[in-house]
């Protein structure tokens, strides 16, 4: 019975530390311009303080297998979007966004 015991409370300890933690939701934008073989990164800091910025946008083209990738930082000031960077495609036509995400801190 001790062993079940030191399960149960094994169990109710990982329970504890696997609770997900919230983030706050950072807005921003990996569009692919007219032409389609520019992408813009765009970033919108809603602080009220500025803040250091770090986007990652990822795209399908239409060549197999070419997905450019790319991860802008910068700093944007409180309750501005900036253009983070541009990314090509070398000369694919860009079809849509695989992956993206943002990152700020204070």
């Amino acid at each position: 019975m001790g062993g079940r015991s030191a399960i149960s409370c094994l169990a109710l300890m990982t329970g504890l530390f696997s609770e997900p933690v919230s983030a706050e939701t950072v807005p921003y934008k990996c569009i692919i311009l007219p032409g389609e073989e520019i992408a813009s990164v765009m970033m919108t800091n809603s602080l009220s303080s500025n803040a250091s910025c770090i986007v990652t946008c990822k795209f399908s083209t239409t060549r197999y297998n070419n997905n450019p990738q790319i991860t802008c930082a910068k700093p944007v000031p409180a309750g501005k979007e900036v253009q983070m960077c541009l990314l090509t495609s070398g000369g694919d036509k860009m079809v849509k966004l695989i992956e993206g995400y943002a990152e700020r801190t204070n």
